[in-house]
């Protein structure tokens, strides 16, 4: 029998595999055939979706890391099927960020990453060991960091973008795209990441696209207004992502 600690009031699915000396917060809910290994605690208002699996030492829904926290109920919701290894920690929103951290469905948090207070991590991302992300950070979809990178508060990365290992990350980058080095640069499209998801004729358009976004010479938004008329949906999200970017695009 698992000798687990569960507060009174936590919600537990079925099926659901409890290793010892695992904390459960009576604010957590835990969906079915969760698996939590020993040592790993769950603190706060978190949800855990179903099928996930939480590797041992993982520190799930502690306080923010951030000094204007003042004990305001805050909330981390973890979605379905995903895969946090040893030593992560994930921490719950705060008032300043609307109160909630967000992880999607089906992504891989490998060992020692952070997720600081109020990021939105969408689904089936990749973060190696020691990635670590600041306040109000964004991922898209289908975005994979290498190890040791850091990414600056409030930064966005868009869907099927990849970063490569030991960068670091000041300003946005834009979807389908490849960044590397201290700091970040665009470097291309991420080829690799795309061919397993889209057909030639869509990375054909993306390519001609990211030529003339970052290597005509042209004001950058100017060629974005124009890519807005693209048949090919997925140019037109790279076009509003570089429209919409608060903290600007790295290209030079």
């Amino acid at each position: 029998m698992s000798k687990a600690i569960i507060e009174e009031g936590a919600r537990i699915g079925k099926n659901v595999k409890l290793a010892d000396n695992v904390f459960i917060s009576k604010d957590a809910v835990i969906g079915d055939n969760c698996e939590i290994a020993y040592g790993a605690v769950i603190y706060g208002k978190t949800t855990i979706g179903e099928g996930t699996k939480i590797f041992s030492y993982a520190v799930v829904g502690s306080i923010p890391q951030d000094l204007k926290y003042k004990g305001e109920e805050v909330e981390l919701r973890i979605g379905k099927n995903n895969i946090i290894r040893e030593f992560t920690l994930l921490n719950p929103g705060t008032k300043g960020g609307g109160g909630v951290t967000i992880i999607g469905d089906n992504n891989l948090l490998m060992g020692y990453v952070h997720i600081a207070h109020d990021c939105k991590i969408g689904n089936g991302c990749i973060l190696a060991n020691g990635v670590t992300l600041a306040g109000h950070v964004e991922l898209g979809d289908y975005v994979v960091i290498g190890g040791l990178t850091p990414i600056h508060q409030f930064v966005k990365i868009g869907d099927y973008a990849m970063v490569a290992g030991a960068s670091a990350v000041s300003q946005d980058i834009p979807p389908y795209c490849l960044a590397e080095g201290n700091r970040a640069k665009l470097r291309g499209l991420n080829l690799i990441g795309l061919r397993r998801h889209f057909d030639s004729e869509v990375i054909n358009q993306l390519k001609t696209a990211y030529k003339e976004l970052f290597h005509s010479g042209r004001p950058l938004k100017e060629v974005a207004k124009e890519l807005l008329t693209s048949p090919i949906q997925q140019v037109r999200n790279l076009a509003e992502f570089v429209l919409n970017t608060k903290r600007g695009i790295p290209y030079h």
